[in-house]
């Protein structure tokens, strides 16, 4: 028998229908609204992304204004301390003293020991009311003979100009185009262990063509002018080449053996090595007569200036110098790219 007062059992896999039973809902339903709330969410993400994005380009692109702003304006700062600023005596230049030019290092243009330098240096120091005379404090191994010859013509100048010695003080060494500086002024003091003399010129350089033989490479050269790869390493040097060089190099050197001979005079005591590009003690340089007494710095100005107090007229390029003229490089070198860059330069 059956009894209808129970509920009906469910078979299984059927759906219930009854009233006031939520059916569940099926998976692709669930899917699609998942999907529908997730897409704002999605949307607004990116938008924020993006929107960040922009603010950080615009920060950096503002933080790289403020840099090049500063950048510009510490150069011109600099510009302006080396303009208006410069070295002051030790003491007052007015009180009569001993001027100090020193030529130290390689003498070349761009350094130190450079014509320009040493020059400007060198009128400061003899214009200078309170200078009794002017010692140039010499420690180079010598360097470009057009830089020396600048320096040695104008000491010639300045002596008849001023009235005034000038007198040379050599450290380790005054050799080569050193000496081509020296040998302008009227007295060259030495230490008898400095190293002087030197007279003579060269030429170097290497030549790789055997080399090049061995390991099969080929050099090709192309040029308008039968003597244009003259001196080129990799390239052989013909025998006329040679001939032209040494005939320049004896030149030069006849030049340098005329400057010593007019500066030193009579004080020469001529050997057959003494222009051969040999070098000497500073005991040997004074019997030879290429220097005139051993003296220190100081021995001079006590006792042959007759003022001990000694004022530096040395002109170094500074480090905010060379971050200048580096500074100015760099601004320089991104123009011409710029310009090379804009439609129809070439």
């Amino acid at each position: 028998m059956t009894d209808s007062n129970l509920p009906a059992t469910p078979i299984p896999g059927e759906k219930s229908h009854e009233p006031g039973v939520e059916r569940p809902q099926s998976a692709p339903d669930s899917a699609a609204k998942s999907a529908a709330a997730e897409g704002p969410v999605w949307e607004r993400a990116t938008l924020e992304k993006l929107a960040f994005a922009a603010l950080d380009e615009q920060r950096a692109a503002r933080r790289w204004r403020n840099f090049t702003r500063l950048a510009w304006l510490l150069f011109f700062v600099v510009v302006g301390w080396m303009l208006f600023s410069h070295s002051t005596p030790t003491t007052d230049p007015s009180a009569p003293h001993t001027a100090v030019v020193e030529i130290k290092g390689e003498i070349a243009s761009g350094g130190d020991a450079s014509a320009e330098l040493v020059v400007a240096a060198m009128r400061g120091a003899l214009e200078d009311k309170g200078s009794q005379a002017l010692v140039l404090l010499i420690n180079s191994p010598g360097g470009s003979p057009v830089q020396a010859g600048i320096i040695n013509d104008e000491i010639t100048r300045l002596k008849a100009l001023h009235k005034k010695p000038v007198y040379v003080v050599v450290e380790e060494s005054c050799a080569s185009a050193a000496y081509y500086v020296a040998a302008a002024a009227d007295k060259i003091y030495v230490d008898k262990a400095s190293i002087v003399g030197s007279i003579g010129v060269l030429m170097d350089g290497f030549g790789f063509t055997g080399l090049m033989d061995k390991l099969g490479v080929e050099r090709r050269l192309m040029t308008a002018g039968a003597n244009k790869g003259f001196l080129d390493p990799f390239s052989p040097q013909t025998e006329a080449q040679r001939a032209y060089a040494q005939t320049m190099l004896n030149q030069i050197h006849q030049q340098f053996i005329d400057v010593v001979k007019k500066g030193r005079g009579a004080r020469l005591k001529e050997t057959p090595e003494m222009f051969s590009g040999l070098f000497w003690t500073g005991q040997q340089a004074v019997e030879m007569g290429l220097a005139d007494e051993l003296a220190t710095l100081d021995q001079v100005a006590r006792d042959v200036v007759k003022a001990e107090d000694i004022v530096d007229y040395t002109r170094r390029e500074n480090v905010a110098e060379r971050l200048a003229k580096r500074f100015g490089a760099a601004l320089g070198e991104g123009a011409v790219h710029a310009l090379k860059s804009a439609p129809g330069v070439r």
